[in-house]
């Protein structure tokens, strides 16, 4: 509707017969305590309740003798009183000038009343519009609450008086607002620039910063020089920053934000800071399986790999051993300034057990050490200082193989043994429980070489070979094609069980601490010596005797 109130009221006078649904202007003749009485120009006067010219404070709004904008609902007849609505009038000239506020896109203040579902409630002049909460602002808001309860400015985008739907937008006018500032700011930004901006949105690799209608990226490794790992462990939606402008976009509108750059690079001589070996005190900031970081200045960390915590404890998980917020005495290993990563050591800054071991003790000397565990590989004995040594499964037993010998041990037994090496740089000690007796097989094979010729007891009979007990835990083996020239089908038809016989070593195997041995070879060797002796016997001249001496010493 398009026509002013006032010519409705010179429509209304002119007109001598009303009807219902006409808007009219009338004078406020009488105020009681329920109602605002006015006078249309009809044959009566109408009361109308006093709660439609109440604003939003409770206020009354007229006075008597104030014209007022009314409806008539029903035009008196002879019996019958006036009805006039002032509400209806009113909400006729709003839906008026929403349509003409909607059609040019004029801004128009509305009063945020509750939250709903998808929005917000508006009341506009009285009229209900909705604000879906999209439209709200150009960034989600943290708080929903500061909007309610406040008068605010927004654009009508959507007017339906038949369904009686409104919706409002209050993002609309701030991105009209903004528009000019973003234009600004477009042409005065440049790369190293200084500026102040509104945190939009975090994200997992960084957060979007509010310029003034241009939003900058902040990548999660630009907002500190220390590590971060959740961008909102540093800023929160809302706040307002400072950011440096790495790079800038002009034609896409693309700027790359930093905020750590606003500080000193700390990494700077970090080198000459931070010389190896020196002993220095951090925090622990994190705790990963393979390790712990350590913060020794701000902006700076470095890595306790888990093979630098502690001397002895090797496998379990560095929690065990620490937890975030120890202030802890680490000691610099190594420095990468070009790759920024600083290796750190806590074990380091007390005494090495492995050297202080290869000070006080030497290889062949006995000690007394409990068992703490067996496995398929060895025995490993506690020693002093929290270290283990090794009895390897080849140094338990002279005489019987490892896996047997080590089932006569368990857990918690004491026992006695011999250093056999120490590495304290492999941080390895080499233990042996044999060696504290004598090598029977060794010391035998020692006086009985290679060529040597022994008697042996039969002690073991099978198809192809027998064992002989050539002396205390000492075994030799006589192989069937070692009886003789001619070819033996089985040693059983030559020798037996407890048959004493003279045999030639020809072999030694020590993996398996046995000695080959040979009837064959010292029945050659006999054969020789009596060949010999029968062609000394036929030499008669002393030349010849001579000649042949030379002969055997050559």
């Amino acid at each position: 509707m398009t026509e002013s109130f006032a010519e409705l009221f010179q429509q209304s006078l002119e007109q001598t017969k009303m009807r219902s649904g006409d808007i009219v202007i009338g004078k406020v003749v009488k105020i009681d305590d329920k109602y605002v009485t006015v006078d249309a120009g009809l044959k009566s006067e109408g009361p109308i309740p006093k709660e439609q010219y109440l604003n939003n404070k409770g206020e009354l709004q007229v006075e008597i003798g104030d014209e007022t904008e009314v409806v008539i609902e029903l035009p008196a007849d002879d019996s019958g009183e006036t009805k006039l609505s002032h509400e209806k009038a009113k909400r006729v000239k709003i839906w008026a000038n929403l349509v003409e506020k909607y059609k040019t896109g004029e801004t128009i203040l509305g009063f945020v009343t509750g939250k709903v579902k998808g929005g917000f409630t508006v009341e506009i002049d009285g009229i209900r519009a909705f604000l879906p909460g999209s439209l709200v602002d150009i960034r989600t808001a943290a708080d929903s609450a500061q909007f309610e309860g406040n008068e605010l400015e927004f654009k009508v985008i959507k007017v339906d008086e038949k369904r009686n739907n409104i919706v409002v937008s209050r993002r609309a006018v701030i991105e009209a607002e903004s528009s000019a500032e973003r234009l600004k700011l477009l042409e005065n930004m440049e790369e190293g620039q200084v500026i102040k901006g509104v945190v939009k949105n975090l994200t997992d690799y960084g957060a979007f910063i509010d310029l003034g209608g241009i939003d900058g990226l902040l990548h999660i490794t630009d907002m500190s020089w220390k590590r971060v790992k959740l961008p909102s462990e540093v800023l929160n939606i809302g706040e307002e920053i400072e950011v440096v402008v790495l790079k800038f976009d002009r034609e896409r509108g693309r700027v790359s934000l930093g905020m750590k750059q606003l500080h000193k690079d700390p990494w700077i001589n970090i080198i000459e800071k931070y010389p190896a070996g020196r002993k220095i005190t951090g925090k622990i900031t994190n705790i990963t399986d393979y390790g712990c970081f350590v913060e020794i200045e701000d902006g700076v960390e470095g890595l306790v790999h888990m093979s630098e915590m502690d001397w002895t404890n090797k496998n379990i998980h560095p929690s065990k051993l620490v937890s975030v917020g120890d202030v802890v005495e680490v000691v610099v290993l190594e420095i990468d300034e070009e790759r920024r990563r600083i290796s750190l050591g806590i074990k380091q800054c007390t005494e090495n057990p492995w050297a202080a071991f290869a000070e006080k003790h030497q290889k062949g000397e006995r000690l007394t050490g409990n068992i703490k565990s067996i496995t398929d590989f060895g025995i490993f004995i506690g020693l002093v200082g929290n270290i283990d040594g090794l009895i390897h499964l080849s140094d338990i037993s002279w005489d019987e193989p490892g896996e047997q010998a080590i089932r006569k041990y368990k857990k918690g037994d004491e026992l006695e043994v011999v250093i056999l090496a120490i590495d304290p740089e492999r941080e390895r000690i080499s233990l042996g429980i044999k060696q504290l007796q004598s090598d029977p097989f060794g010391n035998y094979t020692e006086a009985n070489p290679k060529g040597t010729n022994v008697k042996g007891k039969v002690t073991v009979i099978e198809k192809n070979q027998a064992e002989l007990e050539l002396a205390p835990e000492v075994v030799g083996i006589l192989k069937a094609s070692e009886i003789s020239e001619q070819k033996t089908e089985n040693i059983g038809d030559h020798l037996k069980v407890g048959d004493e016989i003279d045999v030639k070593i020809i072999g030694v195997n020590r993996k398996n601490r046995c000695l080959n041995v040979s009837i064959k070879a010292l029945a050659a060797e006999a054969l020789k010596q009596i060949n010999k002796a029968e062609s000394l016997a036929g030499k008669t001249t002393l030349g010849d005797l001579i000649k042949e001496k030379m002969e055997d010493e050559k």
